[in-house]
């Protein structure tokens, strides 16, 4: 079913502000600077730390658009300021998981993203998507509410960086609005 979906998500989408397009290796220069950034490392489960230009190339021929993965690059002007996307585990709903330079927090690009892959999520014909956000980051569970998700109950992180941390779970129902 995933490989389905997987292959019925849009290359790119175009929102009012952002260009959502495959990440390719002119965006790996901006999104090193970006992602070596403890501060965004303490709040993603699967960002290595320091983050140079190896590992956007990795992400860029490996994970971005991988069996388990379909990633957008966030564009504002043509100029990368993020990554969004989702991960398709086998018998899992998607999880959407994202993350901006942090230049970029608090001007609403997050949501204005994530509106636009939950939408293009939906016209795919995914039924629910789930995503995760540590206690503490209020602003991504802000974000994730304003898109529709809801807290379904607290948990533990059991991989990645985030290992032993306490996470809010969330999830959103994709049925016909």
């Amino acid at each position: 079913m995933m490989t389905a979906l997987k292959d019925r998500l849009p290359a790119t989408l175009t929102t009012a502000r952002l260009v959502l397009a495959t990440p390719e290796m002119a965006h790996v220069p901006q999104m090193a600077k970006l992602a070596n950034n403890k501060r965004i490392y303490e709040v993603l489960s699967r960002l290595p730390h320091p983050y140079g230009e190896e590992d956007g190339k990795y992400f860029v021929t490996e994970i971005a658009r991988g069996q388990t993965e379909f990633a957008w690059s966030i564009l504002k002007d043509d100029t990368y300021i993020g990554t969004i996307g989702l991960h398709l585990l086998p018998d899992q709903l998607p999880e959407l998981g994202y993350w901006l330079g942090e230049a970029f927090w608090g001007q609403g690009f997050a949501t204005e993203a994530g509106r636009a892959v939950v939408g293009a999520a939906r016209a795919a014909g995914a039924a629910a998507l789930r995503s995760r956000a540590l206690l503490t980051n209020t602003g991504s569970r802000n974000v994730l509410k304003k898109l529709g998700f809801t807290e379904t109950g607290e948990s533990v992180d059991q991989q990645g960086t985030l290992t032993g941390q306490k996470v809010m779970l969330m999830h959103l129902e994709l049925g016909e609005r």
